[in-house]
């Protein structure tokens, strides 16, 4: 079974000297000698390093405390979230299923040995508490796959123990320079190593693997190998390209962390899903639509499961928050319970079955789709025009369809067609804050207002729309507790209080929309 750690460490330069004196670092009582450790790992990644271009790594390593098979997530600089599994001589299921976004159909391999004599030395305080590791490695990498050659470097790492405070790397990393030790060029061991074992072109120069693709620059970042345009965006495609990008992408790195039901990042995925399919509805002038329909009808299906869950427990939360407020006397019957109940139904379910649509060969087929519509986007002629023209346009008509959705839900009786209108411009509302987002770095600060007055609108109708799904729930809740005998008066008090919070946002709404339709959107 897998478990994770959050790793912070930083590398350093050594010239074999050693490591320096850390026994005055402040806070350090005592430095401890752990003795030389022998680390032998292989590192595994696809034929094109999927892997390594977005700063991943997978290896078995044998040696050391924590021998075994290490799957490391990159979390920011210097930070990472280090998965273990078991010693295996295969590559673990559970860590296989964490890379599968990247890796799809591709075949895991060997592409590098890594061996390392470790001296380390751990950094205590004066109870006796670890501080941090401190370790000088020799280390001997041998290419396997992709490459050839081998290179031998010695180099400092300081990891920072579990539950410290990264401050404490500050304050060693002075005393470090001090001494003349100097931060590491690489990132990590693997990307020195693939680095200087890289096979050399025709002109004698090394060929380097793909980099990262973020924001829109160029690379291999969760692109499956494919190589994508690189440069500052300039045309209205350019920038609309570059939005959808980053949204791709969003759905490759979160792949991971919903697997693990990390907290928001089913609802992060879900929102980066929506984006997407925003962007190639609002700028359907900029890219063929005739391509990104079907690939926006795929979206939504896997916004659809993703929601599953998400919506259950978004109710959840509201109904539980609002139980809480009312007065004990007005409790009747086990209430909590039953929502409790009601909250775990299908979670296990809906949780095998999200796990199975990120194994399955449609989504995997559909960040295929995704990869092969960046790289070689349906570009209209609108695509090559100036953004300040063609993107302005296109945010203006989505503001006009939220401004006809909330005038006509004004002008409706409170009821049901009210709140199907009101749902109507939440969505709207929601599409063009997305089309104020894309445009928003060409278009500056007119753009980013919009999106901020969008937001405030989109928050506003969906507290009303959360009214309407909770009034929805406590119904059903409500028959099934009559049905068992229960008191469904509770129900009732809690009905009528979502009530009156829709009521209010239906009151708040006419002054808010003025407020927003004073300013021109772009």
């Amino acid at each position: 079974m897998a478990d994770t750690k959050r790793e912070i460490e930083r590398k350093y330069e050594s010239d074999d000297s050693g490591l320096p004196d850390l026994t005055g670092v402040a806070g350090v009582a005592a430095v401890l000698d752990k003795g030389v450790a022998h680390l032998d790992a292989t590192y595994y990644d696809t034929a094109d390093l999927r892997l390594a271009a977005a700063s991943i790594t997978l290896r078995r390593r044998t040696g050391g405390s924590d021998a075994g098979w290490h799957l490391k997530l990159p979390v920011a600089p210097g930070v990472r979230d280090e998965i273990h599994a078991p010693l295996a001589d295969t590559v673990p299921r559970e860590l296989a299923s964490l890379v599968r976004s990247r890796v799809r159909d591709a075949e895991l391999l060997p592409v590098l040995r890594l061996r390392s004599e470790r001296d380390l030395r751990n950094l205590v305080d004066a109870d006796g508490r670890l501080l941090a590791e401190a370790g000088v490695d020799a280390v001997r990498a041998d290419r396997i796959l992709g490459g050839d050659g081998s290179v031998q470097w010695t180099e400092i790492e300081v990891e920072l123990a579990d539950g410290g405070d990264p401050a404490f790397l500050d304050t060693v990393e002075k005393r470090l320079r001090k001494a003349g030790v100097r931060p590491s060029k690489s990132a990590s061991k693997l990307a020195r190593a693939l680095a200087e074992t890289a096979p050399s072109g025709k002109d004698g120069k090394t060929v380097k693997s793909g980099k990262s693709s973020k924001g829109g620059k160029g690379g291999k970042s969760g692109t499956g190998g494919r190589e994508e345009p690189s440069g500052e965006p300039v045309t209205a495609g350019d920038h609309v390209l570059a939005y959808v990008r980053t949204q791709r992408d969003a759905i490759v790195e979160l792949d991971p962390a919903v697997r693990q039901d990390a907290p928001d990042s089913v609802h992060s995925m879900r929102v980066a899903t929506r984006r997407l399919r925003s962007a190639f509805r609002s700028y359907g002038k900029v890219l063929d639509r005739t391509v990104t329909d079907p690939v926006g009808v795929e979206l939504k299906w896997l916004a659809g499961e993703l929601g599953v869950d998400r919506d259950r427990e978004v109710l959840t939360e509201h109904l539980m928050a609002a139980l809480d407020d009312l007065p004990r006397a007005l409790v009747s019957g086990p209430v909590r319970t039953r929502l409790r109940t009601w909250a775990r139904a299908r979670r296990g379910g809906a949780r095998r079955r999200l796990i199975g649509v990120l194994d399955s060969k449609r989504y995997l087929a559909l960040l295929d789709t995704l990869d092969a519509l960046t790289a070689d986007p349906p570009r209209l002629k609108a695509a090559a025009g100036r953004p300040d023209k063609v993107l302005a346009q296109a945010v203006r008509k989505d503001f006009g369809k939220v401004s006809a959705l909330v005038e006509q839900a004004l002008e409706l009786p409170p009821g049901h067609d009210r709140d199907l209108a009101l749902h109507e411009a939440r969505k709207k509302a929601k599409r063009t804050r997305y089309s104020a987002e894309t445009a928003a770095p060409a278009l500056g600060d007119p753009a980013s207002a919009l999106v901020k007055s969008m937001k405030s609108l989109q928050s506003l109708l969906g507290d009303h729309q959360d009214s309407v799904m909770v009034r929805q729930t406590l119904r059903e809740l409500s028959a099934v507790a009559h049905a068992a005998g229960e008191s469904s008066f509770t129900y009732g008090v809690l009905y009528g209080r979502a009530e009156q919070r829709a009521a209010a946002v239906e009151a708040e709404l006419p002054e808010v929309w003025r407020e927003i339709g004073a300013g021109a959107p772009v």
